[in-house]
């Protein structure tokens, strides 16, 4: 005997027996029960959620040969069940529309519609995939669609009710079937499998139910295959082994190695996928999926009922959300939904991935301005990576990397040797003063690294000198300037110690200095090529260009603070 496959053997045979669709059911039953049953009805929803299967337990309701009339309860027993369920019954015609598009079909389907039933109450037409029917077939069943003889019913199933004619959908009782939840589908498998006396682990049906994305028949065929691999019991690992899914472990380490912006480690963990037999759209496509579920935790702080997660995915996840803000993972959902696309028409798949991936993994494109604002008045512009992707708090396991594979470090240029612009021996406050902007030229051109607090530097005065500590003086209204100096005072004492020839202290304070050199004079005053391109250089400005991808139109020249 031919096998069946537990689609067909598990569908339900009554509206006591539906699954997912309880308002349907009951709306049906309600119709039967009051004899208020239309003469055609419009079953909408995706595949797999019992479109079809509702239209024939309707069909067995109102043909059922043991019922003295209509019932929300046929027996499934007599002549019309059983061949209703085979969809071979005279008397219910079941239509595919994909493939019975065109005016002929619906002209013979009127002639035939006017004959009664041979043997049942009623002659139901079953069309499937109504949507596919051309507009003239449409229009050609418009008159006996409103006013069909007293013994037709129509049943339409369609999965794009938007492709379907308002003016057939007007002559029709709508249903809008939802997608099946994935706790209804854990239950509906549990008791298929203990039927089929079948081990299994827990875990599985929750995996299962997610791949099924809402579909009872989707599961049920899923669960078919990983049967057919003879195994026992199922599991999560086996699924993925079957159906070519890429380890989630896995996946999680790749996403971990982006949030941590370890690129080696990125590049290790995609070989490891694609050693594992994924294929790159394959691996997008579970990213996708796994980013969501990220920013869904992020959004919710890991409380939300839409994620379709064990306990210990869950607390995984959680934890591996901290990695990210909500910005930077609705752009790598983004992006590697337009690489997804870009993958399937390209001859480098892996060379795209790859590169896509590092991309999430060094971004800058995530700096909002708060984020901008706050780093700019801490002096983050110094800071080596200014975006604001967060880090995960806790400490990683280096990834071990083949030595030719580590990256190489830029070459810096060496710092030249400073010469001192004074004599030693002779140093004051005064002599400091008088070869200060010397000093600053000094430095400007033999530290190539100097330009990062440089500008800062020439805003302030020396103010005192004792016993090789110098205290530089900024006025009030570059206190900013001197918190960035602070962040780098080693490096300036250096620089200093090395252009004055003689080993110097460095303090920094603020109060009623007059600045040593005015950035803007007046406003309305036209900008000199060498200020405007002083005023670009500005670390603090090119860290907000760069945040805000902008560009300079007008450079303006403004009064400064008293």
């Amino acid at each position: 005997m031919a096998y069946t496959v537990l689609a067909r053997r598990y569908r339900s045979q009554t509206f006591d027996e539906v699954v997912g669709q309880d308002a349907v059911a009951q709306t049906l039953k309600n119709a039967i029960n009051s004899n208020r049953v239309a003469h055609a009805y419009l079953f909408c929803g995706t595949r797999g959620v019992g479109k079809t299967t509702v239209a024939r337990v309707l069909a067995k309701s109102l043909n059922c040969l043991d019922a003295d009339g209509p019932t929300t309860t046929p027996c499934c027993k007599c002549d019309s069940c059983i061949s209703i369920n085979l969809g071979e019954d005279i008397d219910v015609i079941e239509i595919d529309g994909a493939s019975n598009t065109g005016v002929d079909n619906i002209r013979q389907l009127r002639q035939n519609a006017i004959y009664r039933p041979a043997r049942a109450r009623s002659k139901i037409y079953i069309i499937d995939e109504v949507h596919m029917l051309s507009t003239g077939a449409f229009n050609a069943l418009l008159k006996i669609l409103e006013e069909p003889p007293e013994h037709v019913k129509f049943i339409f199933a369609t999965t794009e009710p938007n492709k379907v004619l308002a003016t057939i959908q007007s002559r029709c009782q709508r249903f809008d079937f939802t997608s099946i939840g994935p706790d209804i589908i854990c239950k509906q498998l549990k008791m298929i499998l203990k039927e089929e006396k079948i081990k299994f682990t827990d875990d599985l049906l929750l995996h299962l139910a997610r791949l099924a994305n809402g579909s009872m028949r989707d599961a049920l065929s899923l669960l078919d295959q990983l049967i057919s691999t003879g195994t026992s019991p199922l599991t999560v690992e086996l699924l993925e082994e079957a159906l070519g899914q890429p380890d989630r472990q896995k996946l999680c380490n790749l996403i971990e190695m982006i949030s941590s912006d370890d690129a080696a480690g990125v590049l290790v963990k995609i070989d490891e996928l694609l050693k594992s037999g994924q294929t790159a759209t394959q691996i997008v496509d579970s990213m996708i999926d796994y980013m969501r579920d990220l920013m869904v935790i992020r959004s919710t702080s890991g409380k939300s009922d839409i994620l379709i997660l064990t306990e210990d995915e869950r607390k995984q996840m959680t934890a591996l959300s901290a990695g990210f803000d909500i910005a930077a993972l609705v752009y790598n959902i983004t992006t590697l939904e337009k690489l997804r696309w870009t993958i399937k028409n390209s001859d480098a798949p892996r060379a795209l991935l790859e590169a896509s991936m590092l991309r999430l993994a060094l971004s800058e494109h995530f700096l909002g301005i708060e984020s901008i604002m706050s780093r700019l008045s801490s002096g983050a512009q110094q800071s080596k990576r200014p975006w604001s992707k967060k880090k995960v708090a806790t400490e990683k396991t280096p990834t071990e990397i083949p030595a030719a594979s580590q990256p190489v470090p830029e070459a810096v240029p060496d710092k030249q040797t400073i010469e001192p612009v004074a004599d030693a021996a002779k140093l004051d406050l005064q002599g400091i003063k008088d070869n200060w902007q010397s000093a600053l030229a000094a430095i400007t051109a033999n530290d190539p690294k100097a330009s990062g607090y440089l500008k800062f530097l020439k805003l302030a005065i020396p103010a005192e000198w004792d016993k090789n500590i110098l205290t530089l003086g900024f006025p009030k209204s570059s206190a900013f300037g001197k918190d960035i100096c602070e962040k780098r005072i080693d490096e300036i004492a250096s620089d200093i110690s090395a252009a004055l020839g003689v080993n110097v202290k460095i303090k920094l304070t603020i109060g009623d200095f007059a600045p040593a050199q005015k950035d803007f004079k007046s406003a309305g005053a036209k900008l000199t090529s060498q200020q405007r391109q002083d005023a670009l250089d500005d670390p603090a400005v090119k860290t907000l260009i760069s945040g805000l991808n902008a560009t300079v139109v007008q450079i303006d020249e403004t009064k400064e603070a008293d």
